[in-house]
This record gives C-alpha cells, sequence and structure tokens, in this order.
C-alpha cells in the first residue's frame, strides 16, 4: 500500500511564485476545484491526507467538511506556506498550530513543510510538533534537488528527532514518511509527485512505486491542488525557470495522477499508520 498527500493550498502559495509577486491579500481561486479532487480519489476508491494551508479553511470554512466528511484525513500545511526556515518563523509556528487546530476541531495528526523546508537549521520544528501530540511529518526527500532535500535520509518510514532528521531515532515521538525516490539517469533523484511526476516519463514513476512495493516500503507521494485544478491557476510572467517548474505540463498532471490511482493503491497516513502497526 503506498500513501497520497495532496498539498492542498491556492495559486500564491508555491514558493516560485510568492517571491514574485506583492506581498498582499490575495483571492483564492483553486479551493473552487475541491468538487473535481474529491471526485476523482472517489472515482480510484482513494482516501487520502490532504495537508491544507490554514488560511484557506478561514476564507472557506466548508472545505474542511467536504474534507473530512468524504472520508479524507486533514493534516497541517502552516497557515501561510512559509518556509520553516524563513526568518522569524520559529517563533510563529507554536501559535500557528493552535489556530489551526482551532479550525480543525483539532483533528490534524501530521505535518508537512512548505517545500519540504524541514532541514538541520529548522529542526527545532520537530520538538514543537511533539509538544503539540503530532504523530507524523512527510517533509523528507531522501535526494537532493535544487529547492531541497536531504540524500542521506532513510527511504522507509523511520522515527524521527531534532537531534535526527535523516536516520531513526528510537526515541523520537514522531514517525517520517520519506518521499518516493528513483534512480535516473544514473542518479537518485525526487519522484514522489509535483514537478517530477509532470516532468518525468510516467512509466519511470510507475517503476519506482513498484521497486518500493517490492521491498514492502509504502511510496509516499504528492500532489499539489492548483496542479491537479490547472483551470483555475494563473499563468502569471514568472522569471524563466520559476516559470518552467511551477507551469510545465501543468495540463498533464491531472491526467498522470490518473494513471497512478489507476494502477496503485494508495490510502491516507492515518489509516496507514492504523493498518501497519509496524512504523509504530
Amino acid at each position: 500500500m503506498n500513501i497520497l498527500g495532496i498539498d492542498f493550498e491556492d495559486w500564491y502559495h508555491p514558493e516560485l511564485v510568492k517571491r514574485n509577486i506583492k506581498y498582499e491579500k490575495h483571492e483564492p481561486s483553486v479551493i473552487k476545484g475541491i468538487d473535481k479532487i474529491l471526485d476523482l480519489l472517489k472515482k480510484h476508491d482513494t482516501f487520502a491526507t490532504f495537508f491544507v494551508v490554514g488560511e484557506l479553511l478561514e476564507f472557506q470554512p466548508e472545505i474542511f467538511d467536504k474534507i473530512v466528511d468524504n472520508g479524507h484525513e486533514i493534516g497541517f500545511h502552516t497557515m501561510h506556506h512559509d518556509r520553516l526556515d524563513s526568518p522569524g518563523f520559529k517563533e510563529k509556528f507554536s501559535n500557528e498550530i493552535k489556530k489551526f487546530a482551532e479550525l480543525t476541531n483539532h483533528k490534524p495528526q501530521g505535518f508537512r513543510a512548505p517545500t519540504f523546508s524541514l532541514n538541520q537549521s529548522s529542526s527545532w520544528a520537530i520538538d514543537i510538533l511533539a509538544e503539540n501530540n503530532y504523530v507524523y511529518d512527510s517533509s523528507i526527500v531522501p535526494a537532493k534537488s535544487t529547492m531541497y532535500g536531504s540524500p542521506n535520509a532513510e527511504h522507509s518510514p523511520y522515527r524521527i528527532s531534532s537531534k535526527s532528521i535523516e536516520k531513526n531515532d528510537s526515541s523520537g515521538k514522531l514517525i517520517e514518511f520519506p518521499l518516493l525516490t528513483t534512480k535516473f539517469l544514473g542518479k537518485k533523484i525526487p519522484a514522489g509527485g509535483g514537478f517530477y511526476l509532470r516532468s518525468l516519463p510516467t512509466k519511470v514513476i510507475k517503476t519506482a512505486i513498484k521497486n518500493y512495493e517490492k521491498k514492502d516500503i509504502p511510496g509516499t507521494f504528492y500532489i499539489h491542488s492548483w496542479e491537479l485544478t490547472p483551470e483555475f491557476m494563473p499563468r502569471l510572467n514568472l522569471p524563466l525557470k520559476d516559470k518552467f517548474v511551477t507551469y510545465h505540463n501543468l495540463d498533464k498532471a491531472y491526467s498522470r495522477m490518473s494513471q497512478l490511482l489507476k494502477h496503485f493503491e494508495f490510502t491516507s497516513f492515518s489509516r496507514y499508520i492504523r493498518e501497519n502497526k509496524t512504523v509504530n
């Protein structure tokens, strides 16, 4: 069984967009596609974890009920999609967790850092999550990219602590679910979704998932809400590289995700933990 997380964020949240627009209040639009996403999951009899940016629940609280009433899980993706290692964020994190708990009736068990920004300089977040009774994290990518990555991290779920974010720490209070990786052209690269779902041949990702399944490791996969609903994603005139990473093959993400849901079994993080006691 593999695991699916949907990073539920709007058009102005991705880092490569955020750094190129003015800091001001923006009107959410991607949230209009929530029913399309839920219908896709229902079609393939799949449960997922929605890592939601909290301010979207403030804007449209009924999103929470739609997700939960369809059997899916709510996870925390910060209140405003700020990187963990951004200046001053450590001082705000605890309050954001409490605010999100209020918005979600204290439902969240899991967290994903925006832009997978859990690293040695932001490992303090693990202690704060543990203090707030979180059960798991999924912010580690065991391969290096230009924006993130912990290439020495384990590939199987493991106990994570602020002292050891890449290797199992039996005293760690949270379970880490690292993202799917693969070997491509002789190099280990991320393969767990997002830009890589849109850019790599689908066959490569299918092979990566099969290789994990042979080793009895869950393939932890993710996709952004705006990748599944590109009709609500405005195309901005970003710098060339940022534009490529954000918009490349955006119109193909939905069909490629559909293919994976058709060929493989996915579930939410909380359901996986319940059904696989070995990760506890």
